[in-house]
């Protein structure tokens, strides 16, 4: 391998939603540094289950809805 081409790759904490904390190794940030996560196996609906909640952002599902109104789509 070549030398100094390689990220470096070195132990860092991870923190879950809920607070609890582990440590790995990872080429992120530094040495030391706490990995915050904002989903996690216990907050995705992927992992539990419950239905996704669509986030709307400045009304755009409304003027969406709004402009595409007259179009039916079959189920």
């Amino acid at each position: 391998m070549k030398k100094e081409i390689h990220p470096k790759y070195h132990k860092i904490e991870i923190q879950l939603t809920d607070g609890s904390k582990f440590e790995t190794r990872s080429t992120f940030g530094k040495e030391g540094e706490i990995l915050k996560l904002d989903i996690d196996p216990l907050s995705h609906p992927a992992w539990t289950g419950e239905n996704s909640k669509m986030l709307d952002s400045d009304g755009q599902v409304a003027k969406f809805q709004k402009r595409f109104q007259n179009i039916n789509f079959k189920k």
